[in-house]
């Protein structure tokens, strides 16, 4: 018969309920064994010195690892001489959502930031402990009304100066980014301006490097030499002109 040595112990001690449990060196194989029937989740070692065992379990088997007024864990607890604390899944996930929270700096806008809001508003919202736009933007009707003086027609004046100074907010954002774009935009196109205009002067010094200036060279090198050979023309002719008076000079004295 199965168990037959468990169950004559258990008739030495009176119908006494008997868990047997194995033995491992390590702690945290330990403490998931100890913790059966419940499915444990996760084990994590908070202080290896102090001995503080951490164990997560799924929603549904919180209650049977910690077990009628805590006897399971406290079991486990003794069996493994180390401190253990069982949490629930939903349990771990909200703590972990603190602790990033608090990680993360959160700035707080003053009530007088909003427009729409009266001195005295302001004065009654802060006596309830409503200091900053962002608590308040997270309060229910039903919450505000709550508030000693506020009534619904009050509430309502509170959503809209609260929407409209988000909205504003929203607006802003949205001109700060088109202005960012625009004078990338303006230094864009200063940048292709200056691109053009140089390749403009490149090429206007090609062309003058190329003809222009060659041009004027040879013309003004040639322009001197046409007068010099009409002068040697003119001297040319002048030479033949003085033999032929001459010789008409000698005829006319021999007549």
């Amino acid at each position: 018969m199965k168990g037959m040595r468990v169950q004559s112990i258990i008739r030495e001690l009176h119908g006494e309920k008997i868990d047997i449990i194995e033995y491992h060196e390590d702690a945290v194989t330990f403490a998931e064994k100890a913790l059966q029937p419940a499915k444990v989740s996760k084990v994590t070692v908070v202080d290896s010195g102090g001995k503080h065992l951490e164990v997560v379990v799924d929603d549904s088997q919180l209650s049977l690892a910690i077990g009628k007024k805590g006897q399971n864990v406290r079991l486990a607890a003794k069996l493994l001489g180390w401190k253990i604390d069982i949490k629930s899944e939903e349990e771990k996930r909200q703590e972990v959502e603190q602790q990033m929270s608090a990680m993360v700096p959160q700035t707080a806008t003053p009530l007088e930031s909003v427009p729409g809001l009266g001195e005295g508003l302001v004065e009654k919202l802060g006596a309830a402990g409503v200091t900053s736009v962002e608590a308040l933007a997270d309060m229910t009707p039903e919450q505000l009304e709550a508030i000693e003086g506020i009534g619904p027609k009050t509430v309502e004046k509170i959503s809209l100066a609260v929407n409209n100074y988000f909205a504003s907010l929203e607006q802003s954002v949205a001109v700060e980014g088109e202005v960012v774009e625009g004078g990338a935009a303006v230094e864009e196109s200063s940048e292709a301006g200056v691109e053009v205009a140089a390749g403009v002067e490149v090429a206007a010094g090609e062309e003058v490097t190329a003809g222009d200036e060659s041009a004027p060279v040879e013309e003004l090198a040639a322009e001197p030499e046409a007068p010099v050979a009409g002068e040697n023309e003119g001297q040319a002719e002048n030479s033949q002109e003085e033999p032929a008076t001459e010789a008409e000079k000698a005829s006319e004295t021999r007549e």
